[in-house]
């Protein structure tokens, strides 16, 4: 446990609540980072960890990402996350979800769920029936088609940074994962006239990718020596790694994962290497922005995908910041976030 209190400190946490329920077999961690610009929003995942300790390290690295995201966003939320321990193929029922459910609403707002990898709309309608602290379900949609079109928006700002053009039409790209998000991104890609190297474990989705896209068609552990013009990681984190960076023959290195770098020192490595990171948080706050702005009540697409595309803006400033204060990407992005959360922090302060 002295593990994780140290690093609550230094990264300057406020709560990790493990928890479980007997009956229904529900292992869980909720991680707040930070309550300072609002309730902590935070998707809740469901997975198979090598262990506890990977589930809740898993949770404290996505919950702080959330909070820079919704900061950088401009958004008035704190950054949260949850994690279920278990197969989200096998192991999901009602009661699970339920039991799970009853633990964020003892929280009492401070932390405030949607969806994540492996937790569905179905699985949040049985979270909302014992708490309120829960966006998303049938009634609203998933906001995953918002996270492509910001991560779109964002890759043209990429394309614009290295090529001088943010158009996309005739550039490769390779896409890792092609689940909800990933088959939304695609689709803008497809649509520009890009094309398309894409990776899945679902054979069904890749067979799908190549009939509708005409995407190239690899292996999961090919994806990362294709040679292409941009590197789209769109499923779990962790895709820069010691094994995947040396592989890379690409330019960009921009997609819709969290915690896409496995360790900070490999931001560095791309950036020797000439390949430009388009900072995770920054790049796939589309979901997040829809998700707060249907928590506001907002209901017009048009306004919603209106703010989504400041994903543009902003990582256009970013890369202009990093090039003259000869900074990496991610570097500014944390300034840029830790500077928004400071702010609340001291007007909240008494006096």
């Amino acid at each position: 446990m002295s593990g994780y209190l140290k690093k609550m400190a230094e990264q300057d946490f406020e709560e990790v609540v493990l928890v479980q329920d007997r009956e229904t077999g529900l292992k869980a961690a909720i991680a707040i980072h930070s309550t300072a610009r609002g309730p902590a929003l935070g998707g809740t995942r469901m997975w198979v960890y090598p262990s506890e300790y990977e589930a809740v390290e898993d949770a404290m690295n996505l919950a702080r990402g959330m909070s820079y995201k919704s900061a950088a966003a401009e958004l008035p939320l704190g950054g949260g996350k949850g994690v279920i321990i278990g197969d989200p193929c096998s192991d999901k029922c009602e009661a699970l979800f339920r039991a799970y459910g009853r633990f964020v609403d003892r929280m009492n707002g401070r932390f405030i769920t949607a969806a994540d990898m492996g937790v569905g709309e179905d699985d949040l309608d049985c979270i909302l029936a014992e708490t309120d602290h829960v966006i998303g379900g049938r009634s609203l949609g998933s906001p995953s088609p918002y996270t492509a079109f910001g991560v779109w928006k964002g890759i043209k700002a990429c394309a614009e940074e290295v090529y001088g053009s943010p158009e996309l039409k005739g550039l490769c790209i390779a896409v890792q994962g092609i689940g909800s998000v990933g088959q939304a991104l695609c689709q803008h890609l497809a649509d520009e006239g890009a094309n398309l190297i894409v990776a899945d474990l679902d054979q069904a989705k890749i067979d799908m990718a190549a009939l509708k896209w005409g995407a190239k068609v690899v292996g999961p552990d090919q994806i990362f020596d294709q040679k292409c013009d941009i590197f789209a990681p769109c499923g779990g984190g962790g895709a820069i790694n010691e094994d995947s960076l040396p592989l890379l023959k690409c330019r960009i290195v921009a997609g819709a994962a969290n915690n896409i770098l496995k360790e900070e020192r490999f931001g560095a490595v791309l950036h020797d290497r000439g390949i430009l990171y388009a900072p995770d948080y920054i790049i796939n706050a589309g979901g997040i922005i829809f998700v707060e702005y249907s928590r506001q009540g907002v209901k017009d697409t048009v306004e919603i995908k209106n703010e989504i595309s400041r994903i543009e803006g902003r990582l256009k400033e970013l890369f202009r910041r990093s090039r003259e204060q000869k900074r990496l990407p991610e570097e500014i992005a944390d300034i840029i976030a830790e500077e928004k959360l400071q702010e609340k922090k001291k007007d909240s302060l008494p006096g």
